[in-house]
């Protein structure tokens, strides 16, 4: 019996019974075919995507099943999570295949935010659609049309119910804390976002889901939905990096390593390893550059989108014509170790 992914999770649905999260503890990427095994008829699992709500007694099962098959992680949750009165389920993917649940789509955007599976290799196609519209406040999850009575309800126990925000996903880090990362303003990273080990977001620094920073990386800047930073790459102050919700469309927009944008910068197109963006410049892949030999004399003017993924570039503009230049980058970009410190 094939699995893709796993996972129990612990949710909250909306009056009308409908889930507007689910938190998954520890979900599991190629689970042992014991464990799905083990639990198939506790649940009356027959096989392919599906994700099942679990009763008290179908986990007081599951507890027993994982004891046998010594999948202590599990088991140590079941323990956790009896006698809770919020809704439970229990996620198994047997393919890595379009979501057909609200479930499924939480269970892929913390496989993301667990660094358990990388930006773009998960089928997230329709997911919006699963997800729905949830007020997110000091009494977690809310639909949106049953707000209004919980804030008077808590208005006349003298109590404030405080709204972060109202949004399709929530913030990473009341789902996922990946090891060895350091995050200014948590509410600035969405769930399904992958930080990679050694990254800092700073105050103004944001990651979408299904984007991230591969290792170390200072992040002041953007990294829009579907973005990608290599290891050892700088977004400055205030930059942009165009995804796929924001004019990419699906060109993949992604950043190398060692890389450096700019305060203030854009970036529109894939940047090779090694390149640097002038501070405050913007550049799309429809941009005219002017290619430039070591003697500063013009080589060339050609779309940017010609550049896409080539090493060694250094983008400027130049402040006399306005044109964009481009240069073989000489000079490597030497990120400031006292920045990337983690403990």
């Amino acid at each position: 019996m094939s699995n893709f992914a796993f996972g129990l999770g612990v949710g909250t649905k909306s009056a009308a019974g409908q889930w507007l999260e689910v938190y998954y503890y520890a979900p599991l990427v190629d689970a042992a075919d014991t464990l799905v095994e083990a639990i198939a008829d506790k649940v009356g699992y027959q096989g392919g995507n599906q994700a099942i709500e679990i009763s008290a007694e179908q986990l007081k099962a599951l507890e027993v099943a994982f004891l046998s098959i010594d999948a202590e992680d599990q088991a140590e949750l079941t323990e956790i999570l009896e006698g809770t009165r919020q809704p439970l389920v229990l996620c198994i993917l047997e393919t890595d295949s379009k979501p057909e649940t609200t479930a499924e789509v939480y269970l892929k955007l913390s496989l993301l935010s667990q660094r358990l599976a990388r930006p773009h290799s998960l089928d997230l196609t329709g997911m919006f659609g699963l997800l729905p519209n949830v007020a997110w406040t000091s009494e977690g999850a809310i639909a949106q049309n049953e707000l209004a009575k919980r804030q008077l309800s808590a208005r006349a126990q003298g109590r404030i119910l405080e709204v972060y925000s109202v949004d399709k996903f929530p913030k990473m880090a009341n789902y996922a804390v990946p090891e060895g990362i350091r995050i200014g303003d948590a509410a600035r990273i969405r769930l399904g976002a992958y930080v990679g080990e050694g990254t800092t977001v700073m105050h103004e620094g944001f990651i979408n889901f299904n984007a991230g920073t591969l290792g170390v990386s200072m992040v002041e800047g953007r990294i829009s939905a579907g973005v990608v930073v290599g290891n050892g790459s700088d977004l400055g102050g205030g930059c942009s990096t165009m995804g796929t919700l924001s004019g990419g469309n699906n060109l993949v927009i992604s950043v190398g390593e060692n890389c450096l944008i700019g305060a203030n910068a854009g970036l529109g197109l894939p940047l090779g390893d090694r390149c640097t963006v002038e501070a405050g410049l913007y550049v799309t892949g429809s941009s005219k550059v002017t290619l430039l030999d070591d003697t500063n004399q013009t080589v060339a003017v050609v779309k940017a989108a010609e550049l896409a993924g080539k090493p060694d570039l250094l983008f400027r503009r130049n402040s006399q014509t306005g044109q964009i230049e481009v240069k073989t980058n000489q000079s490597a970009i030497e990120l400031n170790a006292e920045l990337h410190k983690h403990n």
